[in-house]
């Protein structure tokens, strides 16, 4: 999976100018921050967002790309919306020094639940994609994929905890793959991924639909199994004996990729998108990014700079506007 839905970058590269979120051509271009930057994240820490936000602000910083420092504020409530709605109306200079970790699993709950769109932020640029996996206590009953669907055809009811549309849209890929209906295996949905670990930890579901990156500890502590990769092959390292669902029986894989970028208020000044877009193109560029997150995590590495992530996120939420039937 050399490039994430090359019909869409395609368009990206075609496009040169949208209403929504684009950088204008010309004006100052001379920004460098002066002072610190302040970094929301709407999930809470151990989950996804946060590795991968603080994986690119300490790639930053010790590879001296910026000076100031990175202030990350965890803003959860409402499931992250009163972070988005706060980041989207901060005016001023004070723009120029906000930045909000933005995912496709962010922009779909924020369109489907609220009136915030993306043309109320400045998309700087798309890091990764990303994918899931299903997880379980090492002591669950339920040890492999195959004793999950024996489990249902028996009678019971498996509980699976997630977080956000983008887990939920998997879930949905994968039962309607199984056959199965929201009542035999019914969904949680949690404000993070940390939080739908936790809930299997606990013992209070079952199964856990979790990113990579904040599944690597509980399986490398033997805490928790992987029983299932949601990705068209294998992920490695200590994720590798985790089959895909074509693996399991007469059933096709399940993928629902996620992209991980990175925006701004709708203030921020043009010449600060490129600033902050450039500097995600250097930590995107360092064998850390590739080595210790990418690789590791089983991410796919899709850097987007300003000019490409702006139509591109513009062209995603159109169609998933469309989809839900909010397009009007």
């Amino acid at each position: 999976m050399k490039r994430f839905c090359v019909g869409l970058l395609a368009f990206a590269m075609m496009a040169s100018v949208f209403a929504n979120g684009t950088t204008e051509q010309g004006g100052d271009t001379s920004f460098n921050p002066a002072k610190d930057i302040n970094w929301t994240v709407t999930s809470k820490p151990g989950g996804g967002s946060d590795i991968y936000t603080r994986m690119i602000t300490d790639i930053a910083k010790k590879e001296g790309f910026v000076t100031k420092n990175f202030l990350i504020n965890y803003k959860t409530d409402g499931g992250g919306e009163v972070g988005r709605a706060a980041v989207a109306n901060t005016k001023g200079d004070l723009a120029n020094y906000t930045l909000l970790t933005f995912n496709s699993g962010d922009l779909m709950p924020m369109d489907k639940n609220t009136n915030n769109r993306l043309a109320n932020f400045k998309p700087i640029c798309l890091m990764a994609v990303d994918k899931q996996v299903l997880l379980v206590n090492a002591d669950s009953k339920y040890q492999t994929m195959q004793a999950v669907i024996d489990g249902v055809k028996a009678g019971d009811q498996i509980v699976i905890a997630g977080s956000r549309e983008d887990d939920y849209m998997t879930f949905k890929a994968l039962i309607n793959e199984l056959g199965f209906t929201e009542q035999q295996i019914p969904y949680i949905n949690n404000d993070s991924t940390s939080d739908a670990i936790t809930s299997v930890l606990g013992g209070h579901v079952a199964i856990a639909l979790a990113k990579p990156a904040a599944s690597q500890a509980y399986v490398e502590s033997g805490k928790m199994k992987a029983i299932l990769a949601l990705s068209n092959k294998r992920f490695t390292g200590v994720l590798a004996d985790a089959p895909t669902l074509n693996e399991v029986g007469p059933y096709k894989a399940v993928e629902v990729p996620v992209w991980r970028g990175l925006a701004g208020p709708a203030e921020m000044s043009d010449a600060a998108v490129k600033y902050y877009s450039d500097l995600m193109r250097k930590v995107s560029e360092t064998e850390t990014w590739q080595n210790d997150y990418i690789k590791k995590n089983g991410l796919i590495s899709e850097y987007m700079s300003c000019e490409e992530a702006a139509p591109f996120m513009v062209q995603f939420e159109k169609d998933y506007l469309k989809k839900i039937g909010k397009d009007k």
